[in-house]
């Protein structure tokens, strides 16, 4: 049996905590910021954590 790869694209975006959760950084953060101010854009550049309904699909795209 050949080993389990994991989805490249998927490990690149998610990581794990030491707790087992996903995190993973924000969307919206690369151009046309002039619209968006300081406090959102200073917001975006904050990890967060993946919601509890996606954890689980994200996990088994990271796990090899």
């Amino acid at each position: 049996m050949p080993k389990m790869k994991s989805k490249r694209g998927a490990a690149k975006r998610f990581k794990l905590t030491g707790t087992g959760k996903v995190k993973r950084e924000k969307a919206f953060a690369s151009h046309i910021l002039t619209s968006k101010d300081r406090k959102r854009k200073r917001n975006l550049r904050q990890p967060t954590l993946v919601s509890d309904v996606e954890t689980k699909r994200i996990k088994r795209l990271i796990q090899a």
